[in-house]
């Protein structure tokens, strides 16, 4: 049997591609991060690894017509948005994605924004910093209500660990039925019922992957159903919220708080009014990024994992659905 030809575009010096050293002796790797590149090893390419980290790496949709041979296209990526061409989504080429490699760095945010909230943390560094003995209450946890916007594998880990701190679990997902059951879960709501949701929780974790569907789908009219005391979360997709909107609420006090990971913008501009706010804790999207084990590790294996089901002949792990977009 003769080696699948895999095409890895990415900087050639990029630390994370030693993790391919385990499948050395099963493909014919080529590793490259310009045109001619592509245009030299894309048309006998089978298996494209698009990683998208290391610096500004070739947009998918400038390397895919030179790729008629694929027979599997892999993201080092969760959100797959960028690979989202009609001529993609209509061919028969299955696309993989990192889906779940990340979810429980994410979801420790999550916990974090809602123990910074609500245990008032900020006031707390301040009276430090100021040597002043500032006796105060803090909130209590078990009722509280999260509502989940995504359901997924991240979603579904932000409600886990809130679960255990006592918070009740309200979801949204694209088809509620696949949750059926599930223990987490005190209520699961089709997205048609978002406002209702919205309007009992305490805290809304945004974890909905990037489509035409969820672009600004946490806008003005969705923040005026919230509670005041609201904090809004985003550990998915920085336009899933309307940044402009979420603005406008932290500023009128229609929302109390945010946490967030991702932006519309990234990195975020410097006159963004978000670097200011006192009821906002920013991470510059590095949440996911850890040290030990390494963030980029942890997806290229995923990869190679992937990779010897495919030469085994095994139905490949985390499928995306080119048509819905996740």
């Amino acid at each position: 049997m003769s080696k699948p030809n895999l095409l890895v575009v990415c900087p050639p010096d990029h630390y994370a591609l030693q993790n391919l050293d385990a499948i050395r002796d099963d493909a014919t790797i080529h590793i490259g991060n310009t045109i001619e590149f592509v245009q030299q090893y894309g048309p006998a390419a089978e298996i494209l690894l698009h990683t998208g980290f290391g610096g500004p790496i070739i947009p998918f949709a400038d390397v895919y017509p030179y790729t008629p041979a694929l027979k599997w296209v892999h993201s080092l990526s969760a959100g797959v948005e960028k690979f989202m061409t009609p001529a993609f989504i209509k061919s028969p080429v299955p696309l993989t994605n990192a889906r779940g490699v990340f979810k429980r760095s994410l979801a420790d945010f999550a916990i974090l924004a809602v123990l910074f909230f609500y245990k008032r943390v900020r006031r707390l560094i301040e009276s430090q910093q100021a040597r002043h003995w500032d006796d105060f209450k803090v909130d209590w946890l078990p009722g509280k209500i999260m509502a989940v916007v995504g359901y997924g594998e991240i979603g579904r880990e932000c409600a886990l660990l809130a679960k255990a701190l006592g918070l009740q679990i309200y979801a949204t997902r694209r088809n509620p039925d696949q949750s059926s059951g599930d223990p987490i879960l005190d209520r699961i709501f089709a997205p048609s019922a978002l406002a209702e949701m919205l309007a009992v929780a305490d805290v809304v974790v945004a974890a909905a992957p990037l489509t035409p569907d969820t672009h600004h789908m946490l806008s003005d009219a969705q923040f005026s159903t919230m509670k005041p005391s609201a904090i809004v979360v985003n550990v998915g997709r920085g336009p899933v919220i309307d940044e402009q909107a979420l603005i406008r609420a932290l500023q009128k006090g229609i929302i109390a708080g945010a946490a967030l990971d991702v932006f519309e913008v990234e990195p975020l501009p410097s006159d963004s009014p978000l670097w200011d706010m006192k009821n906002v804790l920013l991470s510059p999207h590095c949440t996911d990024r850890t040290q030990n084990p390494d963030w980029l590790d942890l997806s290229m294996q995923c990869f190679v994992s992937n990779f010897r089901r495919y030469l085994e002949g095994l139905p490949l792990e985390n499928i995306v659905n080119k048509k819905a977009g996740y």
